[in-house]
């Protein structure tokens, strides 16, 4: 199973958390975001990677937009991300200029996803890894994923893969009847 290896700095951090709230502000406030110059950026920030932008607001979900496969380059992932969490999540109207300093950002870079086989739902429960994995479920073209931060507060598998099944737009224990194709990855997690 593939982990998170290759770690970024404090300081490339720093820049994705810098280029994430200027991309957040940018779209509340409707100006124009200056084009991203990668050449200015460290390598690994411009090798293509996968991330979600998590916004919270005093402690509770402001919004969460990401991708499970890299596309585009690390800073420009963060970037488009940062302004769909502000501007696109369904679950919440969009962020308001008022709302800008109690923003908080946080960042979920995360690895391929890979496979997770289980010949029952018993054997699925043991083979998931709380607190570790992020998880994908999969019923036909559905899908559905919680991050690992999601354990914090879903820290019962069972639960988490209910929660998880409800929100593909399933039953909750669709898990327990039919065989899902099921993922896991792991993330980088960092916030301001």
């Amino acid at each position: 199973m593939e982990t998170m290896d290759n770690q970024l700095t404090s300081e490339e951090r720093a820049i994705l958390l810098k280029l994430a709230r200027q991309a957040m502000e940018s779209a509340v406030h409707g100006t124009k975001l200056e084009p991203l110059d990668l050449k200015c950026l460290p390598e690994s920030l411009r090798i293509h990677g996968a991330t979600f932008v998590t916004l919270t607001k005093e402690g509770e979900l402001r919004g969460c937009i990401g991708a499970l496969e890299p596309q585009k380059a690390l800073a420009e992932d963060v970037r488009e991300h940062a302004i769909a969490a502000a501007q696109q999540d369904f679950r919440f109207p969009p962020v308001q200029s008022v709302e800008l300093p109690m923003i908080n950002i946080e960042i979920s870079r995360l690895t391929a996803p890979q496979d997770l086989d289980y010949v029952s739902p018993q054997d699925l429960l043991t083979r998931l890894r709380p607190h570790v994995d992020g998880v994908i479920i999969w019923d036909s073209y559905n899908r559905a994923t919680f991050l690992p931060q999601v354990w914090d507060k879903i820290p019962d598998a069972e639960t988490f893969l209910s929660h998880l099944c409800l929100k593909m737009g399933a039953s909750p224990d669709l898990w327990r009847r039919k065989t899902l194709r099921v993922q896991v990855y792991q993330v980088e997690e960092f916030h301001e």
